[in-house]
């Protein structure tokens, strides 16, 4: 991977392309600079500002049908209404269980109006993990989707009784026993602004956004009105810059902030359309794409690289996409992808759901996740301990310009930390006295490369770079090795545990699309791409790979399940002399041995 060093003449080269733009940077640096967490303001208020000036400007559309600013904000004052004479309160907290649909936005923004909170729960939760996710942020209500009925059934009895929810039902089908029908106590409900809305202060919580949970049980970090609204001015206005005839496509799940917030609010920011889709299929995503007149996407994790490996088809560039907003567009695949879809501005960002910071390419450079104009630091780390290497007075080191090392935000009263519901989680991910007494910084996870100029470049997840030979492999790096391959479709490097040898090995689990594998000729290949240190030992070649719904590998069942034959099917290949050959069980043995 290239540092991406960015010199003077690129960032000036950059900064001029964006000129035409420069309206709406303003607008977006404004807005970044003016907000205040104690002030009033919210998703509601603004939302209710757009459909009092354009009541019929489109706001979203869903699988052919279309709803005006003015028709969706007054479904979700119903739907706000009828959760206020419920008894819901400013604090409170709705469960949202259901697929993307036009009901489940409506949801959210009703509940929000009413400075609640939208519990957004992965429609793809059952039993104890649902149930855990129910218990750790407690909602009062959760609306449950027809089409989670299942959800319900899988939950423990006792679990139930622990959580003491109301359920409330959305479906064509009668409500089930013991269930509150939404749509029938909707209908009877106002449609105009609920005077909370104007009440509501940019600091109050508007989302609980779940993790991932790919090393344990999610956790449900907490969205602010104050941090939605930062991200509209940075991601949306600063960054992707819409324009009110703009209409994004989403086909990314609701309960993920890529969806939520940045997708969401860089809608709003602009005034324009969003167009929803269920999920995300990359044999129909371009026709998805022209059917709903989309101008612009969003993306996550190996999306793109999805589209990519799509047969390329004569009409790849028809369609009315300029710029794209999303993580996880890998360096080793950006110009490709630009250049087959031919789509002119790509937003990569950095960010998390429990970050108090986020990095904005704003100027268009190539393999880069941005820049941020508030504090952070990147500090040397230390790959084989897992933890920032300190100096002699126990603070930490800043690495030079085009270094890699850990990304720390610090928290400032501009830039808070929401944090998660669990005040442990929380204080977990702060490190204290950084670099002077009394200083606060959130501490990412995340390796990274200094670029220069405020701008960082992704290298890989701590826990994922691992030390081999003496040497620091970073994952991404092999990765995108491994995926200019022809044959090799898709790569996934983790380090694995060897008895007997320090540090771990490099494995890679990939698909192959090209007959059978050659050993030889990948290991020649890989060999003059990398490092000796950093071509991966074994090689398991897998049918398909699973992922999150969020399009991001699950590494740690890879980790776990090592390099042993007997705990897979999959065909296993181990680095010889002649190059990759098939591993035996009795090689296994020894190397335990």
């Amino acid at each position: 991977m290239s540092s991406q060093i960015i010199s003077p003449f690129r960032w000036l080269g950059g900064v001029l392309r964006t000129a035409p733009a420069l309206p709406r940077l303003i607008t977006g640096l404004w807005n970044l600079t003016t907000l205040k967490p104690d002030g009033l303001g919210s998703i509601g208020e603004r939302f209710s500002e757009l459909a009092r000036k354009h009541p019929d400007r489109p706001a979203l559309v869903f699988e052919g049908r279309r709803w005006t600013y003015g028709e969706f904000n007054a479904w979700a004052n119903r739907i706000a209404h009828t959760f206020a004479q419920a008894g819901v309160r400013s604090g409170d907290a709705i469960g949202i269980l259901m697929e993307n649909r036009a009901e489940m936005l409506a949801c959210v923004l009703g509940t929000v109006k009413l400075g609640a909170i939208a519990t957004l729960l992965n429609n793809q939760q059952r039993g104890d993990t649902l149930a855990h996710s129910l218990r750790i942020t407690k909602p009062r209500f959760v609306v449950l989707g027809q089409e989670c009925a299942d959800a319900l059934q899988s939950l423990p009895a006792a679990a139930m009784n622990e959580i003491n929810a109301q359920w409330w039902w959305d479906g064509d089908a009668p409500a089930p026993e013991g269930l509150v029908d939404l749509r029938q106590r909707t209908a009877a409900s106002p449609n105009t602004n609920p005077p909370q809305t104007a009440l509501i202060k940019l600091r109050q919580p508007c989302f609980h956004i779940f993790t991932s949970g790919t090393t344990g049980l999610p956790k449900a970090s907490l969205m602010t009105h104050y941090r939605w609204h930062r991200c509209m001015a940075g991601m949306g206005q600063l960054g992707l810059r819409l324009k009110a005839d703009d209409v994004l496509y989403c086909p990314l799940p609701m309960y993920h902030n890529n969806a939520l917030t940045v997708a969401w609010s860089a809608v709003i920011g602009a005034g324009a359309c969003l167009a929803l889709d269920r999920k995300f299929s990359a044999s129909g995503f371009w026709d998805a794409i022209r059917q709903n007149g989309a101008t612009s996407f969003c993306y996550i994790g190996e999306l793109c690289r999805y589209l990519l490996n799509q047969a390329p088809k004569a009409n790849d560039r028809d369609h009315g996409v300029h710029a794209i907003i999303g993580n996880g567009l890998r360096p080793d695949i950006w110009a490709a992808f630009q250049a087959r879809f031919g789509i002119d501005h790509i937003c990569e960002f950095y960010a998390a759901s429990e970050c108090n910071l986020a990095f904005v390419n704003a100027f268009g450079f190539e393999g880069s996740a941005g820049f941020c104009p508030l504090p952070f630091a990147i500090v040397s780390f230390d790959i084989e301990s897992e933890a920032p290497i300190l100096q002699a007075d126990q603070t930490m080191l800043r690495v030079d310009k085009g270094g890699t090392g850990l990304l720390l935000t610090e928290i400032t009263d501009k830039a808070p930390m929401d944090g998660y519901t669990d005040a442990k989680a929380t204080q977990a991910k702060v490190f204290r006295n950084v670099f002077q007494k009394g200083d606060a910084w959130f501490n990412t996870g995340d390796l990274v490369r200094d670029q220069g100029f405020g701008h960082i470049q992704f290298v890989d997840r701590v826990g994922d770079t691992f030390r081999w030979k003496g040497e620091n492999v970073a994952t991404t790096e092999v990765e995108a090795a491994l995926s200019a391959i022809e044959g090799c479709e898709e790569a996934v490097v983790y380090g694995v545990e060897v008895p007997g040898a320090d540090g771990r090995a490099g494995m890679a689990a990939i698909l192959w699309r090209h007959g059978e594998l050659d050993g030889v000729a990948l290991a020649q290949a890989l060999n003059k791409a990398l490092p000796k240190y950093a071509v991966p030992l074994y090689i398991r070649v897998r049918a398909e790979h699973e992922v999150t719904a969020t399009f991001k590998h699950r590494k740690v069942d890879l980790k776990r399940e090592g390099f042993d034959p007997a705990k897979m099917t999959d065909a296993l290949y181990v680095l010889g002399e002649q190059g990759y050959q098939p591993l035996r069980g009795d090689q296994v043995q020894a190397r335990r041995a």
